[in-house]
């Protein structure tokens, strides 16, 4: 608020009495003795020519240098100078202008007199300082006092008034501000039109922005622009485009801001190729097409929508290029989003280099375009270049720069250089968090990820559709049912489940927890389904052995219009995979490629080797990886060899394992399938030389671990571990389950005790020792009994775990969902939802 007023302070502009008391003169003292110095003399500083005070403030108001004003106040002070009116309110504006409302507050109440340029200059202050709801009180708490104090107010006063309520969004206040305008009869000033439009713009009342154009007894350019500037904050370009057309009728002269804005309009615009052709040949005819603005939006407009050759051809005709054509155009490279060209992309790079050969100093958002590219094309050596540049500027505070930062290191798999990046960010907003938690998923640390929004959460901020959506795949990855259904309810309470991406994690997250009908009820509530809602909904089906409702859901798709994508595709080839559907399934992949335009990934390729392998077709399964381009790509000799296992194809499977040896030397899963192998085929010395040259190189198989969540809490299980706090309960469990099911198949054709002498290793003889049992009998125990047991395993499923388990789902009548790296197993009575090929 504003200080109370008061009378004149003497303490900034000191003024002598105008009848000094006269003093008695001082007795007679004895002179001091000749080498004794005089004593000091107390002399004022001469005062300059007013003229020279004047053109000093108005040098610091120009170049908003506080210190200049202040020693020019100082030496007013020291001179014992009494300025008048014009020159206090040039000082006043000088601490106005630089941001100092402290001490314009206080030379405002120490001024004898104040007219209505004093009022002006303190309002207009309050109304520049970017404060927000307080700065636009004190504005308009200044505007009513100076009412009060019989001050007439002009059109500048009513400008500075509006251009507080235009800051703040407050259209109630500017609204009353317009009235009295009207009332005191300058409303019809064109000044005070466009400052009344550029107030209702800025609160977003076009409503009324249109009512006062129309209205407008006076319009100027600076009115149309307005008025075109307006639609084009709203979001209307069509509405600009024919603002611009009626301004071209008009007879109104264009200019750069105008255009400028237009081409912005139109950067939003999607399919209007000819417009922005038009708009172009109009900037060239009017003389404009070289002008620094225009051609920067022009940069943008085409970079927008995928006219880069144009964007490039129109950044090589701008002579003079500044920071703001160069920042245009790297960002045009930005936005190639996807397209698989980083040959193309890099160019942004070179055209940074260039800037910085050039000697400009790149921008804020310079920086943050070319990290961008560097994200996009995996250029991390490049980017860490770039961010000791970013640092070099002192930009290291900036939290788009930083959220950049930290994907790019997010992919280069260097969590630690994110996290240094996030605790170096003041500014610390919940993109920087989202950016930070995707950064730990990508690294897999998914317990870290939800450590962090729980830190999030704790220091009071408020969570979008976004970061809920990174912490939902986390737990996904996490495979923790309670967890999950605690994050879902959190996000109904927040209101956020409407927004689709959240839907479509909630499908992702169910999916991965094996729960398919809330996955399916999660797709259901989805108010605005996109390609991947379908698309992720198809693959859960898939994944969990519900094949033809996969199928059927695509062929929805196809009926319903849906544009269908990789991941659709992938669920379908992996629907028919599991049922050995192999016409229908090479019906779908030839498609993918002609009728949908889809590029097969490798994991598409797999599903087709996994398909034929499935049925049998060892030597076309073959053929099919020599013949698909990615005959180098490990994921389809792995599908190969998981053919090769299941059919006994020794010879084949051999050769299989040695390729994938070549193709991963540091993956231990290929030297001890290469060394089962071997051992199967009687080939002993070469499964010798396999360890050995595994030893050699390193390599050393990874412990198996299986973990389930039962309590609030994860609890672990690694392979021989007894170390356990829970291993005797749980052994003696586990025995128990055996011993029962021992006793139902004893007449059957499996017996149980059998399966536990199958490994070739005496520490893995034993079926008590087989972390995922352990996991899955401490769920039994655990759990509620209409519950399933959810158990997730860094390793591929051993057979026999896998038939053990087949075994106990039938015994205890529950459904038991094992996650191994490569398969969902639905373990229920007695089947397995991979049909025992896996």
């Amino acid at each position: 608020m504003l200080l109370p007023h008061r009378k004149p302070s003497h303490r900034l502009l000191r003024q002598p009495p105008s009848n000094p008391p006269r003093t008695p003169p001082p007795p007679h003292r004895r002179s001091p003795p000749a080498e004794a110095p005089p004593p000091p003399c107390h002399r004022r500083v001469p005062p300059l020519d007013p003229a020279a005070y004047a053109g000093l403030l108005r040098a610091a108001s120009r170049a908003r240098s506080l210190q200049l004003g202040r020693l020019t106040h100082s030496h007013m002070l020291r001179a014992g100078y009494h300025p008048g009116l014009f020159l206090r309110n040039n000082l006043l504006a000088v601490y106005c202008c630089c941001g100092d409302m402290r001490g314009a507050h206080l030379l405002f109440d120490g001024m004898p007199r104040r007219d209505v340029v004093s009022w002006n200059t303190l309002i207009a202050g309050y109304s520049s300082l970017g404060g927000g709801a307080s700065s636009t009180h004190l504005a308009l708490a200044a505007f009513w006092e100076a009412r009060g104090s019989g001050i007439q107010a002009d059109r500048f006063t009513y400008a500075a008034v509006l251009a507080a309520c235009g800051r703040a969004g407050d259209g109630r206040s500017g609204r009353a501000a317009h009235g009295l305008a009207v009332a005191s009869g300058l409303a019809r000033d064109a000044f005070l039109t466009n400052s009344v439009i550029d107030m209702y713009a800025k609160c977003g009342m076009i409503d009324e922005v249109r009512l006062v154009f129309d209205r407008a007894e006076e319009r100027d350019e600076a009115s149309w622009n307005l008025l075109l500037s307006a639609y084009v904050r709203m979001g209307w370009p069509e509405v600009a485009v024919h603002v611009l057309v009626w301004m071209h009728r008009s007879g109104v002269k264009l200019d750069s801001f105008a255009l400028g804005g237009i081409l912005k309009a139109c950067s939003e615009l999607e399919g209007s190729e000819d417009l922005r052709r038009m708009l172009h040949g109009c900037m060239v005819k009017v003389g404009l097409d070289l002008d620094m603005f225009v051609g920067s939006a022009m940069v943008d407009m085409y970079a927008k929508n995928g006219g880069l050759e144009e964007a490039i051809k129109v950044f090589d005709c701008i002579p003079n290029q500044n920071v703001v054509v160069y920042g245009a155009m790297i960002a045009g490279f930005a936005r190639l989003g996807n397209d698989p060209c980083p040959e193309v992309r890099i160019e942004a790079v070179r055209l940074f280099s260039n800037l910085l050969r050039m000697r400009i100093k790149p921008s804020k958002f310079t920086f943050k375009s070319v990290l961008e590219v560097c994200n996009l094309t995996d250029a991390v050596c490049c980017g860490r270049q770039i961010h000791a540049h970013v640092i070099f500027n002192g930009f290291q505070d900036d939290e788009f720069i930083a959220n950049a930062l930290i994907n790019l290191y997010s992919k280069a798999r260097s969590v630690n250089d994110s996290l240094r990046c996030f605790h170096m960010t003041p500014k610390q907003d919940v993109v920087t968090w989202t950016s930070m938690i995707t950064a730990f998923a990508h690294d897999e640390n998914f317990e870290k990820a939800l450590d962090f929004f729980i830190e999030f959460l704790s220091i009071g901020k408020e969570p979008d559709q976004f970061i809920l959506s990174s912490v939902m795949n986390a737990c996904a990855a996490l495979s923790l049912p309670a967890t999950c259904k605690q994050l879902h309810c959190y996000t109904v309470k927040s209101g956020l489940d409407q927004f689709t991406v959240c839907g479509n994690s909630q499908i992702d997250m169910y999916r991965n927890i094996g729960d398919v009908k809330a996955s399916k009820k999660a797709l259901e509530q989805i108010t605005c389904l996109d390609t991947y809602s379908w698309s992720t909904m198809v693959l859960t089906y898939a994944v969990h052995g519900h094949e033809n409702e996969a199928l059927e859901l695509l062929q929805k798709m196809k009926d319903c219009g849906v544009i269908i994508d990789n991941t659709a595709f992938l669920a379908a080839l992996s629907a028919c995979s599991q049922q050995g559907l192999m016409d229908e399934g090479f019906r779908h992949y030839e498609s993918m490629i002609s009728d949908f335009g889809c590029s097969p990934s490798a994991k598409h390729k797999a599903c087709i080797v996994d398909l034929l392998g499935r049925v049998g077709k060892m030597a076309e399964a073959e053929d099919f990886i020599m013949g698909s381009g990615s005959e180098n790509d490990p994921i389809l000799w792995r599908a190969m060899l998981r053919a090769c296992r299941i059919h006994g194809d020794k010879e084949r499977g051999i050769r299989t394992g040695e390729k994938l040896m070549d193709l991963e030397p540091f993956a231990a899963t290929s030297y001890v399938v290469l060394y089962n192998l071997y051992m199967d085929a009687g080939k002993v010395s070469l499964a010798m030389r396999t360890r050995g040259l595994m030893r050699e190189r390193g390599v050393s198989k990874e412990t198996g671990i299986s973990w389930t969540e039962s309590g609030g809490s994860i609890h672990h299980f690694a392979d021989g571990d007894s170390s356990c706090r829970h291993n005797n309960a749980v052994q003696a469990r586990l025995e128990d389950l055996l011993v029962r099911v021992k006793q139902r198949t004893e007449c059957g054709g499996t017996d149980v005790w059998e399966l536990g002498f199958q490994s070739r290793k005496a520490g893995e003889s034993s079926l008590g020792r087989h972390g995922v049992l352990l996991a899955v009998a401490f769920g039994l125990s655990t759990l509620p009994s209409d519950a399933p047991v959810m158990v997730m395993k860094n390793q591929r499923i051993s057979p026999e775990s896998h038939e053990t388990l087949k075994l106990l789902s039938g015994q205890e009548n529950r459904g038991i969902i094992v996650r191994d790296p490569t398969h969902f197993h639905r373990f229920d009575q007695g089947s397995c939802s991979c049909r025992d090929y896996w």
